[in-house]
């Protein structure tokens, strides 16, 4: 197991007010994410998902936002937010966490497609961030019901379709898959 509040004190230390935001949106995150996996322990049985993989991942999702422009919740960088994702995910393959990387990049929205990339010309390098493994796909869902910027509470059900809808069709089929996958 990987100390991943260390991880995140190496990076954050400096920044108490941000620090705290990741801390308690990330558990909130690992939390849902572990109660999923607790409800499926056949997929433990099956070795599909490493449980404590699941929290040091759900607890690193979101490092990259350091690199970030968003005030509001603290975070001074210079790159959009959007780009959070695999700046996060280059940090945590710098620190020997391949497969952690990879939940970090693959986390934003219902996944990101390389059409996306190319059709909304996104500030992220042209490549496909939708997730895979089934640990991938738990992070990603569990993630959707907190907000950095509303800590504590859990974002509605409605809210989360809504927000994912303005993404297009194939944004909400990627949701019901996971829906499906998590319930």
């Amino acid at each position: 197991m990987i100390d991943y509040l260390a991880l995140i004190d190496k990076y954050y230390g400096d920044k108490p007010e941000l620090r705290h935001i990741l801390v308690t949106h990330s558990r909130q995150v690992a939390d849902r994410a572990l109660a999923i996996v607790d409800a499926h322990p056949e997929w433990i049985k099956e070795g599909l998902v490493d449980r404590t993989f699941i929290e040091e991942a759900a607890m690193l999702h979101d490092i990259g936002i350091l690199y970030c422009n968003a005030p509001k919740i603290f975070c001074t960088g210079p790159h959009k937010y959007i780009e959070h994702g695999y700046l996060g995910a280059e940090l945590l393959r710098a620190e020997g966490l391949p497969k952690h990387a990879l939940v970090a990049e693959r986390h934003t929205g219902t996944g990101i497609t390389i059409e996306q990339v190319e059709r909304e010309e996104l500030p992220i390098p042209e490549r496909d961030y939708c997730p895979q493994s089934l640990e991938e796909k738990i992070i990603c869902y569990a993630d959707k019901f907190y907000s950095k910027s509303h800590l504590g509470e859990e974002v509605a059900l409605e809210k989360i379709k809504y927000n994912i809808w303005k993404y297009g069709h194939d944004a909400i089929i990627r949701w019901q898959e996971l829906e499906k996958i998590c319930n």
